[in-house]
């Protein structure tokens, strides 16, 4: 398996992953003149002729055949060129001596605050693909780019994490509360979200403070969850030094998590070595491998080892990353120790 960046010939590809998807991945959506543009802006992204603001770094998961069965995203900084609305999770207090009432009323605040960070997004992997080092591969190899290309990206990188919804697609937070301002189906506001339709937000959604005591029950339950699919993702950004830091979404109230980006332990832990071709050995730990190129990204995970300021892998892994004994790669540990191999 490799990541490299998207081209325009993936778009077929593209057109049925995001038909598979469901509701909640607003950065993939079923449309195909969409999706067409923005493998257009990406392969100029990748070319370096994108500001940070419009930066999308596309890239695709495919199988040594050539198949594409994942697709993973960073945005250079979010909130540039149009608003970036969360909700921000507070407090309000309300005390009376005389009445001896003291009462703690969780609020949520509508905010901008997360503008200008890089973003994690657009993360799908095909269902007979998700085994192995796959998952990992297909999240972690947007990291180890950062790493190469920290300059591309901002102090701090956010995720957000798809909320609660049932099989329908129906949202609990959703039908408490955005259904009363948008008169629409959780859906559809996703969808146009997901194609850059984010002005009705600013126009329909209320300014003021909004007291979560006025939800539904089933709604307050959802605030910060995310959704049973996304708990093993949720899992792995943690153990990358990922937290939440009380930033929810406004549709489905699915957490934010965030990490400064030098902090995050593929970025941080990742170095420069030059590569040896050989028999990594049967103790070989999972690494994940960059070829330190931009326009040329490729990236796999494979069994390695460091020898003599080497990093030791298969002839396989050197032919998937189209490299040679003594070029240059950048490398981490596909794991850090905390997380389960």
């Amino acid at each position: 398996m490799i990541v490299r960046p998207v081209r325009s010939s993936d778009l077929p590809a593209l057109i049925e992953l995001a038909r598979s998807t469901g509701a909640g991945l607003t950065t993939l959506p079923a449309n195909e003149e969409r999706l067409a543009h923005r493998v257009g802006w990406a392969e100029k992204t990748f070319r370096g002729e994108a500001g940070r603001g419009d930066a999308d770094y596309l890239f695709v998961l495919e199988d040594d055949d050539e198949k594409v069965v994942g697709i993973s995203a960073v945005a250079g900084a979010v909130g540039l060129r149009e608003p970036w609305y969360n909700y921000r999770v507070g407090l309000t207090v309300s005390a009376s001596q005389e009445l001896n009432i003291y009462r703690e009323i969780p609020t949520l605040f509508l905010a901008n605050d997360l503008t200008g960070n890089s973003e994690l997004c657009s993360l799908f992997l095909h269902a007979d693909y998700r085994n192995g080092l796959n998952g990992r591969l297909l999240s972690k190899a947007r990291m180890l780019f950062i790493a190469e290309f920290p300059e591309l990206f901002g102090t701090k990188t956010i995720a957000e994490m798809r909320g609660i919804s049932d099989e329908q697609g129906h949202s609990p937070f959703w039908e408490s509360l955005g259904r009363h301002f948008f008169k629409m189906e959780f859906s559809q506001a996703d969808y146009l979200t997901g194609v850059g339709n984010r002005a009705f937000i600013a126009e329909l959604m209320p300014k003021f403070p909004l007291y979560s005591c006025f939800l539904s029950e089933a709604a307050r339950e959802v605030i910060g969850r995310v959704h049973v699919s996304t708990e093993p993702a949720l899992a792995m950004l943690k153990a990358e030094g990922f937290s939440y830091q009380g930033y929810v979404d406004i549709f489905d109230a699915g957490p934010a998590i965030e990490c400064e980006t030098s902090k995050i332990r593929a970025v941080r832990d990742s170095q420069a070595l030059v590569l040896a071709v050989g028999t990594p050995g049967d103790d070989a730990t999972p690494f994940l491998i960059h070829n330190r190129k931009r326009e040329d990204c490729r990236v796999t995970a494979a069994p390695a080892r460091f020898a003599a300021g080497t990093l030791v892998v298969d002839p396989q892994t050197a032919k998937r990353l189209r490299l040679s004994a003594g070029d240059q790669v950048r490398a981490v540990p596909l794991s850090p120790a905390r997380e389960s191999i």
